[in-house]
């Protein structure tokens, strides 16, 4: 008995088909893209994915206590790690409170609305541009605005790498533009379930020698010591970052003061600079093998790395209990508080100064 020859021809025709067909579907739902005719909106649940698909763009939903019911912020995450991790929220202190918002251009700006059609984050560009422009997410995970026409792709209308939040990224700097006047810094979330400006920012102060500032709102906590050709002074372990693959670069000319990091192999290793809601400058690399974030840096470092911790008239030592001590001559000017730890009024002279009998130390 003869058996039915199988119609291969037909197979491999559907076969195509649906190849093409997840191609077509994978291009329009995973685009880097948005145009002036597209819009992303929480119901959609759409993203926009970088062409490598290393980050990822979209709505995202927090519940805190510090707020009533859930809250929705539009963000950038990594998109190929299992743990979700935020590098940039746009409307960070401006949540949409219903599950209703809109991310769109409009009149050549990017504008976020919420279920009112109210806008509560926007690019606000002032200036004119006569053509088309067009929305995208880059490998790096800057999300830039630029003219769809132009043959510069690296000249951008505006660019979220100028605006961080909590997060630096290679490539992305942290500075002053001199030519805008413009201040690029880090500023905490409030919690680390809560996106909205917390109280702590890590500067580059460029008055002076450059250096990093880290501050308690107005108050500063820790300075790294000037930058001096290869690290900043008071960060000695900043060679060994090259041993994370980390490669380190500071700009000063007449445009810009700035500090920026790349990494030597950006196929493998995911890097990222961030300040805690605790008041910490962490530094992670992904660990592709653990699946997890790998912590090799933290500022500061120890308690002696705080600006200040001792008051006037004292150091500070590590290897001493407590790490707090007068200077020789001097006693705290506040025993009882300097016993419970409370050494910020620091130390006093025990006795006035003889100019015949006392002398440099």
């Amino acid at each position: 008995m003869r058996g039915v020859t199988p119609n291969y021809h037909h197979s491999y025709t559907f076969f195509f088909f649906f190849v093409v067909l997840l191609a077509l579907f994978r291009h329009v739902f995973s685009t880097n893209t948005l145009s002036s005719t597209e819009t992303l909106t929480i119901s959609s649940n759409r993203t926009i994915v970088s062409p490598g698909n290393v980050f990822e763009l979209g709505f995202f939903k927090t519940t805190t206590s510090s707020r009533n019911g859930d809250c929705w912020y539009l963000g950038i995450w990594y998109k190929s790690i299992s743990e979700r991790t935020y590098v940039w929220v746009a409307n960070r202190d401006n949540p949409l409170s219903k599950s209703i918002g809109t991310f769109k251009l409009s009149y050549a700006n990017l504008v976020l609305l919420d279920h009112s059609d109210t806008p509560v984050w926007s690019t606000n560009l002032t200036r004119m541009v006569k053509s088309p422009v067009v929305a995208e997410l880059l490998d790096n995970g800057n999300f830039v605005l630029r003219d769809s026409k132009s043959k510069d792709q690296n000249r951008f209308l505006w660019q979220s790498f100028d605006y961080p939040v909590d997060t630096l990224l290679p490539e992305m700097k942290i500075g002053q533009n001199l030519k805008t006047g413009h201040g690029s810094f880090l500023s905490s979330w409030r919690s680390p379930y809560d996106p909205s400006s917390g109280g702590f920012s890590f500067k580059l102060e460029t008055q002076g020698l450059p250096e990093f500032y880290l501050y308690k709102k107005e108050f500063l906590l820790y300075r790294s010591g000037p930058w001096n050709g290869v690290e900043f002074s008071g960060i000695p372990t900043m060679q060994n970052w090259s041993y994370f693959d980390v490669v380190n670069n500071f700009i000063e000319n007449r445009e810009e003061v700035a500090y920026s990091f790349n990494v030597t192999d950006h196929s493998t290793h995911y890097v990222r600079f961030t300040l805690t809601s605790e008041g910490l400058l962490q530094i992670f690399r992904w660990d592709t093998t653990s699946s997890e974030w790998n912590l090799f840096g933290v500022l500061p470092t120890e308690d002696c790395d705080l600006y200040q911790i001792c008051g006037r008239d004292s150091y500070c030592d590590m290897k001493t209990s407590p790490t707090c001590n007068c200077i020789k001559g001097f006693v705290p000017k506040n025993v009882t508080a300097w016993a419970l730890g409370d050494t910020f009024e620091g130390c006093v002279r025990k006795s006035r100064l003889n100019c015949h009998g006392d002398g440099f130390f």
